[in-house]
């Protein structure tokens, strides 16, 4: 597998490098939930147009990543679904929605994954989990009431990623998540236990609950009954990523 990019996806997905030869990971582009500009959306769009192309021409299946995040399914009623009707929260929401169309109208063979918050060594300074960790050690926290996350470690990504790919699935949109998301505030108390710190709570009349459905991915890889989902699991994807951390 070719992997396009060089950041914390990029990076992650590494160990499929040697397996699903004609495939083309599209690991790069904008990362950010907020923040970003019209013209770091452009540039994303322009490289998915450009490596589309490539893949089309030669016949390679294009991976892609979307958001399963609230940015896609905050507005959703019930749990987020594929086959359901869309309705972005957020811009970034909006963007990666509008990505996922332009690719499905590009004529390149592919697989799009909704990625819920990807959780891992080496992560980006402003995802979640690092910016969590960091105002836990500042000794102060800022909280969205209600807000909820589904966090889903490194390890069970690539695996739900590597039997997708060994699917041979085509043209067709997965979620890729835990299906459990955690109060955010429940993972900066989890957080702040682990490292022995006791930080001030600041609250923001701000978030909303949602969910990620898992059943269309539970069907096509029954090996996720394995990963040990659940409403505790987010734990131990908090102590993977502290462990590797202070390693």
């Amino acid at each position: 597998m070719e992997i396009v990019g060089t950041g914390f996806l990029a990076r992650s997905l590494r160990p499929l490098a040697g397996r699903h030869p004609g495939t083309v990971a599209l690991a790069a582009g904008e990362s950010r939930t907020s923040g970003a500009t019209d013209a770091d959306y452009a540039r994303e769009a322009a490289l998915l147009r450009d490596v589309a192309k490539r893949c089309a021409a030669g016949g390679q299946l294009l991976l892609f990543f979307s958001t399963a995040a609230t940015g896609m399914y905050g507005l959703a009623e019930g749990p987020g679904r594929e086959d359901a009707p869309v309705r972005p929260a957020t811009p970034y929401g909006a963007h990666k929605l509008a990505l996922e169309e332009q690719l499905r109208d590009s004529g390149a063979d592919h697989l799009i994954l909704r990625l819920a918050h990807l959780v891992g060594p080496h992560g980006r300074h402003h995802q979640l989990i690092p910016t969590l960790v960091r105002q836990v050690r500042s000794g102060s926290v800022f909280l969205h009431r209600r807000a909820v996350r589904d966090l889903i470690g490194v390890a069970d990504m690539l695996t739900i990623t590597d039997r997708l790919l060994a699917a041979g699935l085509r043209a067709d949109t997965v979620n890729v998540a835990s299906g459990f998301a955690a109060p955010v505030e429940d993972i900066v108390d989890h957080l702040a236990r682990a490292l022995r710190l006791a930080p001030r709570k600041k609250y923001v009349d701000a978030g909303a609950e949602y969910a990620i459905s898992t059943e269309k991915l539970r069907a096509l890889v029954p090996q996720v009954a394995d990963l040990g989902f659940g409403p505790d699991y987010y734990r131990r994807v908090l102590n993977d990523f502290l462990a590797a951390d202070g390693a």
